[in-house]
């Protein structure tokens, strides 16, 4: 399984500030490894984002997001406390999920 994600999420004025860090390596499946053999493609191609049963983004990716990706997203609605959390799934059926408080 891949390393947990880096989340952040802050309540200011009523919105909150969501800062996700993904580990994923992000593979476009276009790069060739030193003996000139294609590297498959390997990248994360959903995510979700809940706070309790309320979707508040949904998005999907294809091979052109870096490795790594950042993502920062914004929604009203929730309060300090709230549990945010955070699904991605990539093109070979992986999953991660993480989950943190809104502070």
């Amino acid at each position: 399984m891949a390393d947990p994600m880096r989340i952040r999420a802050q309540i200011k004025d009523g919105v909150t500030d969501v800062r996700v860090l993904m580990a994923h390596p992000m593979e476009t499946g276009l790069r060739k490894d030193a003996a000139g053999k294609t590297i498959p493609a390997h990248h994360i191609s959903e995510v979700k984002a809940t706070v309790g049963t309320r979707t508040v983004l949904e998005a999907r990716w294809s091979q052109a997001v870096s490795q790594n990706p950042f993502l920062q997203f914004r929604f009203g609605g929730a309060k300090a406390g709230d549990k945010v959390t955070v699904t991605w799934t990539d093109n070979t059926g992986a999953k991660r999920t993480d989950e943190v408080a809104i502070a």
